[in-house]
């Protein structure tokens, strides 16, 4: 796919034409080996939003066998451990991580006194993945101490990039994957990671970083891991750069997403900015879902601030634009309406189904998008999206739904068949002839399966 046509607007032709236009250019692309670890959007949970960097490891077995019982039979079944794993010190005085010969991520022996790998094996034999956030780079006191880089003739120095630095987080230096050994470094964190039985990692810090990218992406397909490779964090992206993030499964496209309406209106953004760009194995990822309790440990614990309403547009957000679905919210205390709508089979099956959709519709404050099913023409998903804070009532034709785009754009004969609509949050059905007029709640949407009869 060209640049040229990535930085064209939707809005220049009918927006579902558009979209199988860039469908069809995908297919030309090179395919690299670890975009076959994610044929669909990654589903899971990450520790973040409830535990910040204070998971525990008896937090952590807690968590995994409600995941179990309770998730994975929807398709959930990455659990991903953040930030507060591993510790920054001496490595010299610790010893049982594997990586702390090279002075990369100890294990923290207070929070996990039996290991990361004890860990993988729980998840494992639950039938879960697990997954680990990482810092890019190398650790400052490695560079200080001067550690070997296993495998080779050189040391971290000969690598470390001192004048680039995370501007939010003085941890590391970048690698400077000019030098003769920065390869080998990442091959063996990553190499060490996969021993451990790790399934996913979350790179922090990366997306502003190509070159490490294409190092760590490297590491896993050279080494033969089947290992999920997500980039953080998200507002940092830039399309010039999207050959490089497509060696990686999944690419936050948002700053950090909280239970706020800010956060709804970013995904908005997000997901317009990066129409027609996901597909099998690489999935533009609108960042974590705060349902349920946030905070959980700390003097901020709350339930989260979103209504009903809100977080029905939320997750129908994510489901219409095929982002990863990742649970921030402590399962262990989720609420019955957070899981019923985490576990909606109709939510999960329009967000497997791998597409993402495009708006066809913007109007005072209401938009339309649809996403059509990707292997069946005649049905799909519609979203109709109130964006304003007061409840609406609005008339819309099936041109305004997109529908009449859709049928051209698959070449489809008939024009005038009436149109089946079921509504999945109600389970409500409606038949529209021509017009249909829809309620929408204020910040509220009418989440649609379509079928054309």
């Amino acid at each position: 796919m060209s640049i040229d046509l990535i930085k064209r607007k939707p809005m220049k032709l009918p927006a579902i034409i558009y979209l199988f236009i860039l469908i069809g250019c995908q297919t030309t692309l090179s395919q690299t080996r670890i975009q076959d670890f994610a044929p669909r959007p990654p589903l899971g949970f990450n520790s973040f939003d409830s535990y910040r960097s204070d998971l525990t490891e008896d937090k952590a077995y807690a968590l995994m066998d409600v995941m179990a019982a309770q998730y994975l039979p929807f398709g959930y079944k990455y659990f991903v451990m953040d930030a507060g794993w591993y510790t920054t010190k001496n490595p010299a005085k610790h010893k049982a991580s594997g990586l702390e010969s090279f002075g990369m991520c100890v294990v923290n022996p207070t929070r996990f006194p039996n290991g990361v790998k004890a860990l993988v094996n729980y998840a494992h034999n639950k039938g879960l993945k697990f997954g680990v956030w990482l810092m890019r780079g190398i650790q400052k006191d490695a560079v200080k101490q001067n550690l070997p880089i296993p495998g080779t003739n050189y040391f971290s120095r000969d690598i470390a990039d001192t004048n680039d630095i995370c501007v939010w987080s003085g941890m590391n230096y970048g690698v400077d994957m000019t030098k003769p050994g920065a390869q080998e470094y990442y091959n063996v964190i990553i190499d060490t990671l996969a021993s451990w039985g790790i399934d996913f990692i979350k790179v922090d810090d990366i997306v502003p970083n190509p070159p490490e990218i294409v190092a760590i992406a490297n590491a896993i397909e050279n080494g033969n891991h089947q290992m999920i490779f997500s980039l953080s964090p998200g507002d940092v992206h830039h399309q010039a750069h999207y050959q490089y993030y497509k060696r990686a499964n999944m690419l936050r496209i948002t700053r950090d997403i909280w239970d706020n309406p800010l956060s709804i209106e970013k995904g908005f953004f997000a997901w317009e900015k990066f129409q027609g760009l996901s597909g099998p194995g690489f999935w533009p990822d609108l960042d974590m879902i705060p349902f349920g309790r946030l905070d959980v440990i700390n003097k901020d614990a709350r339930q989260s601030n979103f209504d009903e309403n809100q977080m029905k547009t939320f997750i129908t957000q994510r489901a219409m634009a095929a982002s990863p679905l990742i649970i921030g919210g402590d399962l262990l205390t989720m609420d019955d309406l957070s899981k019923s709508l985490l576990t909606n089979r109709e939510m999960l099956a329009c967000n497997q189904n791998g597409v993402m959709g495009v708006n066809v519709y913007r109007a005072g404050n209401i938009d339309v998008w649809l996403t059509p099913h990707q292997s069946d023409p005649g049905m799909g998903w519609i979203g109709i999206f109130n964006r304003s804070t007061s409840d609406r009532k609005v008339t819309l034709t099936k041109q305004d739904l997109g529908f009449v785009a859709f049928k051209e754009s698959y070449n489809l004969t008939y024009t005038d068949q009436d149109i089946q609509l079921e509504d999945i949050w109600s389970n409500e059905s409606c038949t529209i002839k021509d017009t249909h007029t829809f309620t929408l709640p204020a910040e509220g949407v009418a989440f649609f399966k379509f079928r054309m009869q």
